[in-house]
């Protein structure tokens, strides 16, 4: 017999997740997270789960100890009830910097957190951009790792004249990225590199590639405090870029994120809905539930889910 395909979300991105039941025709499935007097959660499903195909729609936002836990305790509480599988659908997936151990005495937090989905029961894990492509591998359950690059590329498209146009990677680090982007799009890319001096600070070291008189198209995995690219921004129209404009995956926006892009001469900030969308005169959000509704729905069906990737 056909396997029921359930849609359930816990408490970090609800809208997502009605997006993403409302793009597969389906009705989001009804749980209940509490918290107790002692400050312990409590997670439980109101339907029957059972020999049905779960995908609980979880992102690691802040605040990013409770939503793991959360979802550690759903995907526990669907395997008791008799899920045949259970998918964690983590749109952001928080900790993936860590994901080597470049300091004495430290935990690869990327691996544990690995470590503790498939202990949960996880059987599968769909999730968006990872900061290291490499966090994939610390999993033994299949990883399927969409790209937002298609939506991101049509953002630009349709948003920027790119006739005299520049693709910039904020670092050395997001150079694959850019330059899969500037392929697409059919640009010269440029990219800046950086020194980071703290968690919040970073300082400009050279940039290379030629972007005078162009329109700059930063593009990042995610934008967190926002000094990077309060940084970027400088740099480029200091070396006599025409206009910035910048693009992500995740809009996490914490700290003074919002201030700094809003006394930045950036254009525009775009970013996807895998963190709730912030509100502000230059943001924009980038919808893809129709992309992981794609996805989810592959995976039900047992079909390639590759052409999703890129």
């Amino acid at each position: 017999m056909d396997r029921p395909l359930l849609i359930f979300s816990g408490q970090s991105n609800k809208p997502l997740a009605q997006a993403i039941a409302d793009a597969l025709g389906l009705p989001l499935g009804k749980s209940t997270t509490q918290r107790f007097a002692n400050d312990n959660l409590f997670v439980r499903f109101e339907e029957s789960l059972r020999e049905g195909d779960v995908f609980i729609v979880q992102s690691l936002t802040p605040p990013v100890q409770d939503h793991l836990m959360e979802l550690l305790m759903m995907v526990d509480a669907a395997k008791g009830a008799s899920a045949a599988r259970v998918t964690a659908v983590i749109p952001y997936f928080s900790y993936a910097r860590s994901d080597k151990k470049d300091a004495p005495r430290i935990s690869i937090a990327a691996r544990l957190i690995a470590d503790l989905l498939q202990t949960a029961g996880a059987d599968r894990v769909l999730t968006m951009t990872l900061h290291s492509p490499q966090v994939h591998g610390f999993f033994k359950v299949p990883v399927d790792h969409l790209s937002a690059e298609p939506v991101i590329a049509n953002h630009f498209a349709t948003r920027v004249d790119l006739e005299n146009a520049v693709v910039v990677a904020p670092d050395a680090g997001d150079l694959k990225r850019a330059s899969s982007l500037a392929r697409r799009l059919r640009l010269p890319l440029a990219f800046i590199d950086k020194e980071r001096v703290s968690d919040t600070e970073v300082r400009v070291r050279m940039l290379v590639g030629e972007v005078k008189g162009k329109t700059a198209l930063i593009v990042d995995d995610e934008i967190s405090t926002a000094g990077s690219l309060v940084e970027a921004v400088e740099a480029l129209l200091q070396a006599g870029a025409k206009e910035v404009y910048a693009a992500a995956t995740h809009g996490v926006y914490v700290g003074p994120a919002l201030e700094r892009i809003a006394q930045s001469p950036v254009k525009e900030v775009a970013a996807t809905d895998t963190c709730p969308p912030k509100e502000g005169p230059k943001l924009k959000t980038l919808p893809v539930a129709p992309i992981f509704a794609e996805a989810i729905w592959r995976i039900h069906r047992g079909e390639s889910v590759s052409s999703l990737f890129t």
